[in-house]
């Protein structure tokens, strides 16, 4: 009788713990008024007006973008003829892109994709418009390990003596409703493009960011580098915004076996935490 009691009371106790479970999920079930993900892709970048802040600048808060610049192939995604940068490429440049696969490039190892290349993932920017004038602008990645570059806002020119970088040191300004973000001070480790085109440490770069609609942006970008290329070249390409979407976690950092075995430049004692 003690046992049946028992095992009445552990039943209706499990029984009592379970339904909320069972209720619970109700509450947080697919809404059938949003849709899908995919669905909402398919249709495209958002149409309307071009946002604003209250002190009547473009707001490019509003939204994460993706696009805006070249992952595949640099010459057909920006607008150029295949083998326009060919024929401008000075002879080292060109002779050490013929080395180069897709297997080889840095970014397989993790490494930041620098300017003006773009992943598949979205990114975010952030201005700072309190300030006046504004001193700062960030631009958050999510697929570049979490990276982000700042640009100086409030007047400055670039430092005379920079030590080179991914991302290098960059100024900006607005002209009209085109936010220009002038670069120089790179390192010459990352690649345009998955093809592999070089560039130098004389690299410098001139974006010019405009909003189109709600849903578009342009990213046109001068490019000059007089170590690697005997004249400028400009490519333009578009990013563009998905309603909803925001900046997850990326972890692409450490121990990529993957890009320790396949980038030999990149070999040495230790990489990323772990040996090579």
């Amino acid at each position: 009788m003690t046992r049946r009691v028992v095992a009445v009371g552990v039943a209706f106790g499990a029984a009592a713990l379970i339904a909320p479970l069972l209720v619970q999920p109700a509450a947080t079930q697919y809404d059938p008024s949003q849709k899908p993900i995919a669905a909402v892709t398919r249709q495209g970048p958002p149409k309307g007006p071009v946002p604003r802040l209250p002190n009547g600048m473009v707001d490019l808060m509003d939204a994460t973008w993706v696009g805006g610049g070249p992952v595949q192939d640099i010459e057909g995604q920006g607008g150029l003829k295949k083998g326009e940068l060919q024929e401008i490429m000075l002879p080292w440049a060109k002779a050490l892109m013929a080395t180069r696969d897709e297997t080889q490039e840095p970014h397989n190892a993790c490494l930041p994709m620098g300017v003006p290349r773009a992943t598949p993932f979205p990114y975010r920017f952030v201005q700072n418009y309190t300030h006046k004038p504004p001193t700062h602008m960030f631009i958050l990645q999510e697929g570049n390990i979490h990276s982000y570059r700042q640009i100086f806002m409030d007047g400055r020119t670039h430092p005379p003596d920079l030590d080179p970088t991914w991302y290098g040191h960059s100024i900006g300004w607005w002209e009209k409703d085109t936010l220009v973000i002038d670069t120089v001070g790179y390192n010459d480790k990352f690649w345009f493009d998955r093809r592999g085109h070089p560039h130098s440490e004389q690299l410098h770069t001139i974006e010019r960011w405009t909003r189109l609609n709600l849903g578009q942006m342009e990213n046109r970008v001068t490019i000059d580098d007089p170590g690697a290329y005997a004249r400028p070249f400009t490519v333009t390409f578009m990013a563009t915004t998905t309603p909803g979407d925001e900046l997850l976690e990326y972890i692409c950092q450490e121990n990529n076996q993957y890009g320790v075995q396949t980038i030999p430049e990149y070999r040495g004692p230790t990489f990323g935490g772990s040996p090579r």
